[in-house]
């Protein structure tokens, strides 16, 4: 898998404190990144799990949507609105 494109991964937008209010997050290594990065807390339990899916999707044991749905679990958790496309 090609976990720093966004290929598999549906994009989706977190509104965050701070200069940049939305957070695009399209691909993997993004979502990754704004868990190990960014998030505001780090011990609640659905972030704990969304960085394990984040690790399972890159080495292709779960899909990238998997991981997306968990990041999603998390920043509700976190208090993070999310706003997804929906097709």
């Amino acid at each position: 898998m090609k976990w720093h494109t966004a290929g598999e991964f549906t994009p989706l937008m977190l509104v965050v404190n701070g200069p940049e209010k939305y957070k695009l997050v399209a691909s993997l290594w993004e979502a990754a990144n704004m868990l190990a990065t960014c998030w505001p807390i780090d011990d609640g339990e659905e972030y704990l799990v969304a960085i394990r899916a984040c690790q399972d999707a890159i080495h292709g044991d779960i899909s990238a949507e998997d991981a997306r749905e968990a990041l999603i679990r998390a920043a509700d958790e976190a208090g993070i609105p999310v706003i997804t496309v929906v097709h």
